[in-house]
């Protein structure tokens, strides 16, 4: 996937060129423009990636305007406390510090850009806001083993718009790149990088489908195609061979030089089947969430030029049964009728319980809790959670009299659930605390039958699915963003950004919002440095 500088002629000719244009290609190009850098951005599709295809929730804290007019006065030391706990080594303390003293700013380079945002907290707990709330708590910060160690605050910044706003966030980053005059080439396909005889990046090599109709067809396709990856993966397959098709036919040639850098921004590889399975198959058994993009092409590209990767094998996966908020009275067991976790964790989180299970989850819960969560639905959950919701109380749940026939029903040991929702249900009804820390609102005795199950397993039998995502990528240097080799050194004109590079959420994903957090930080990062480069 590399090679020397050839004699053909090029064409394009910048200071930098970034792949991708999502959000960490975004930030990117608009840090890099605004040091005074000429930019040139490339997307394999019409431009959004996984972002436009997000809740659009940027995880920002230290005390933004935002957290204030919610009522909470939070500091880069309180955040960087709580993520502490959760990033753990994967970035230095130095780093992780950083990215905490610069959210503030970084709220405020993004309303710069346009991004709107507003300060109405959720009062309930939630996975994601209706469109009465744009800040909320979206990790664990109000769980009983994090707030110990740090001040709880609100820090998912929703970008304000209807529906699910990572539209709303990428079309207001997209406005702006242009506004800034930077050009953006998309159905174009960057297959190779170009070396100096030095071993210096310095360009591109792929194939692009010319500016006209073919272009405006194929971008229009993958436009449709971001939404249906989620609600109807068939339908996208089929998409996507036609683009596929669209893209061998009619795409030319194309090589364009950077006289500084190369930027990756091409996200993570939850699209490449085998790659996912080389690295942590389990997770194959997961709905994909992103574009057809994240096909570890970026990745791939840096791997050509000496960089290494690591955290491959850290993914996520998302089986969020909140909203509505009283399910979180349930007991999340597996397929040994032992319970998992502590059921108010945010649902990703939830999900690496799952996955050390062996994939295997059910959330047990009475009649009580049922009537209270069905009776919240309306209020509590977005239109899309309603997709959701509503067939799994309504129509798959399994439901029975007593604990040993539910257990027959979802295929587990009835002695073993009895035994597991018999000492659950004895240290609530005495108050006594949850062993693993639910929330004491929620930790309630489930023993008002009828009993019903809910299969929250990754590869669900009730038809809905668990979504996740990649979060290793190559590894950069902190202070830089330029990708590293296993010596440690720096490739020359090559960085990495977002979900091509390790970065603070690679551990786990922990919070909403903290990836396209991540992804504005280690862009901005990068496009900065890039820019200071001199031209070679």
């Amino acid at each position: 996937m590399a090679e020397k500088q050839k004699t053909d002629k090029w064409d394009a000719e910048v200071d930098i060129i970034v792949v991708g244009f999502g959000a960490s290609g975004a930030a990117a190009a608009l840090e890099a423009s605004q040091q005074g850098a000429s930019v040139l951005v490339l997307d394999r599709y019409h431009g959004g990636g996984a972002t436009a295809a997000s809740g659009g929730i940027v995880y920002a804290g230290g005390g933004t305007k935002y957290q204030k007019a919610a009522g909470y006065d939070d500091t880069p030391e309180e955040m960087y406390r709580y993520l502490k706990q959760e990033a753990g080594d994967v970035v230095t303390d130095e780093t992780l510090r950083l990215f905490c003293e610069q959210s503030t700013g970084m709220i405020a380079w993004l309303e710069q850009a346009g991004v709107p945002f507003e300060g109405s907290l959720c009062p309930f707990k939630t996975s994601y806001p209706t469109n009465k709330y744009y800040i909320y708590f979206s990790g664990n910060e109000n769980h009983s083993s994090y707030k110990a160690n740090a001040k709880p605050a609100p820090r998912g910044h929703r970008a304000r718009g209807k529906g699910i706003s990572g539209l709303t966030l990428f079309h207001a980053l997209e406005k702006a790149v242009r506004k800034q005059g930077i050009h953006v080439r998309c159905q174009t396909r960057v297959e190779r990088l170009v070396f100096a005889d030095d071993r210096r990046v310095i360009g591109i090599e792929g194939i692009s489908i010319p500016p006209g109709i073919t272009a405006r067809l194929h971008g229009a396709i993958s436009y449709i195609n971001a939404k249906l990856n989620t609600y109807a993966p068939p339908a996208a397959a089929v998409l996507h061979g036609i683009d596929r098709l669209l893209m061998r036919l009619m795409a030319r040639p194309y090589r364009a030089r950077a006289r500084k850098a190369v930027i990756l921004a091409a996200g993570g590889f939850i699209f490449n089947k085998q790659m996912v399975k080389e690295c942590a198959p389990i997770y194959l058994n997961c709905l994909p969430l992103g574009t057809y993009g994240d096909n570890g092409a970026g990745i791939r590209l840096g791997v050509s030029a000496g960089g290494v990767t690591s955290h491959m094998d850290k993914m996520s996966a998302w089986r969020f049964y909140v909203p509505p908020e009283a399910l979180m009275q349930g007991v999340l067991v597996d397929i040994k009728a032992q319970r998992i976790c502590s059921e108010d964790l945010y649902g990703a989180k939830q999900g690496d319980y799952i996955v050390a299970a062996g994939g295997h989850a059910y959330l047990i819960f009475d009649s009580k809790t049922y009537k209270e969560a069905v009776s919240k639905i309306g209020e509590q959950c977005a239109a899309f959670q309603k997709l959701t919701m509503i067939p799994m109380l309504r129509l798959t749940r399994k439901k029975a009299n007593s604990f040993r026939k539910l257990a027959e029903k979802i295929k587990v040991s009835p002695e073993a659930l009895e035994q597991t929702m018999s000492q659950y249900n004895a240290i609530a009804g005495k108050h006594e605390p949850d062993l693993l820390g639910k929330t004491e609102k929620r930790f309630v005795p489930q023993d008002t039958p009828p009993f019903y199950a809910v299969d929250c397993s990754l590869k669900s039998k009730s038809g809905i699915p668990t979504a996740s995502l990649t979060l290793g990528g190559l590894v950069v240097s902190e202070k830089t963003g330029h990708v590293l080799r296993s010596d440690g050194s720096s490739i020359d004109g090559l960085y990495a950004v977002g979900r091509n590079a390790v970065g603070v959420c690679s551990n786990g994903y922990f919070a909403s919002g903290i990836s396209i957090a991540d992804c504005i930080f280690s862009g901005r990062r990068a496009g900065k440095h890039a820019a200071s480069l001199s031209p070679k």
